[in-house]
């Protein structure tokens, strides 16, 4: 049977936080007249996860149910899969383990779905709980950690963001729109368990739904907490982070391209990539050692130049994997 709306949490050695998680949803307000449930995939954990959510399964009495399923195979884009497979809301919440929703966040996530029905996929705010202080001038990199604040009124991205798109985190998606949009393999896996895998799996899925002509929106209503342990402000990390994020955009930006753009196309972001690594070097070179968000961003253009050797590389290996 269908149900309205399903939360969908992807877990990977969660246990420190899928309780509080857990007890935001117990305490949703508003959602009376919704019909709902938690989905909770694990994504192959190897810690005390599957038996607190077990736990709380025993003990669960409330009208929306909460399912456990173990998806094996390593990378958010496979966990995500499983949710759609399993999810039985015509609406699809997507949470990780670290996010804690807002008390109103399913009825309004289930709101704005009614009320924008060629609303294919939408996200909104996503508030940073930050365990220790950030460097300065982060809110030139906060985007690559899924912090987003893009004002008050709501808007669709096709029409006023043109080649930006909103997070995984708090996505909401329509099931409709993936099951008709999205192929049955992506060429992105995603972060696999606690790693720091080049990311792009959501903005893949996005662009999918987005060519076959759904809106993707942006909803102030919307709003979740991120929580960010102090370990992911250290320099190192953030480097990292940010670097191999520019490594799947070749990729997306080619599946947004006709395909006889993508030739012309490939030539131009290649020259422009080129210009942006030079100039960013020529006016930081003498801070990058000391200006954390500088060697971010130097990063970041530089792995968005080797883009598409990266994507090559991926194609290849599959090739080698399916011969095999």
């Amino acid at each position: 049977m269908l149900v309205d709306f399903t939360v969908a949490i992807r877990t990977y050695n969660g246990e420190k936080h899928i309780s509080e998680i857990l007890e935001k949803l117990r305490s949703q307000i508003n959602t009376d007249n919704i019909s709902w449930e938690i989905v909770i995939v694990d994504n192959n954990s190897t810690d005390n996860t599957a038996k607190i959510i077990q736990e709380y399964q025993a003990n669960w009495h409330q009208s929306y149910p909460l399912k456990y399923y173990l998806e094996t195979k390593q990378g958010a884009s496979f966990a995500r899969k499983r949710s759609i497979q399993e999810a039985r809301g015509t609406l699809i919440g997507f949470l990780d383990d670290d996010n804690l929703p807002e008390s109103n966040w399913v009825a309004a996530a289930y709101a704005f779905g009614k009320s924008h029905p060629q609303a294919g996929a939408y996200g909104g705010q996503i508030k940073p709980n930050f365990e220790a202080k950030p460097p300065e001038n982060f809110r030139d990199i906060e985007v690559f950690l899924a912090i987003i604040d893009r004002g008050q009124t709501a808007f669709c991205y096709n029409q006023h963001k043109q080649g930006v798109l909103p997070p995984g985190a708090g996505l909401v998606i329509r099931k409709e729109a993936w099951l008709e949009s999205v192929p049955d393999r992506l060429l992105l896996a995603g972060p696999q368990g606690k790693s720091l895998s080049a990311k792009g799996e959501d903005m893949e899925i996005l662009s999918h739904i987005q060519n076959a002509g759904w809106e993707i929106w942006y909803s102030p209503e919307l709003c979740i907490y991120h929580q960010i342990p102090s370990w992911r402000m250290e320099r190192n990390y953030l480097i990292s982070l940010v670097g191999k994020s520019g490594l799947t955009r070749h990729h997306i930006r080619m599946i947004r391209l006709k395909p006889w753009q993508r030739p012309f196309a490939f030539f131009l972001y290649l020259a422009n990539d080129s210009r942006q690594v030079i100039l960013h070097w020529i006016k930081y070179f003498t801070v990058l050692n000391k200006d954390t968000v500088a060697a971010c961003q130097m990063a970041l253009l530089f792995s968005i130049l080797i883009s598409p050797f990266y994507t090559l590389r991926i194609h290849l290996s599959r090739k080698l994997s399916a011969s095999n």
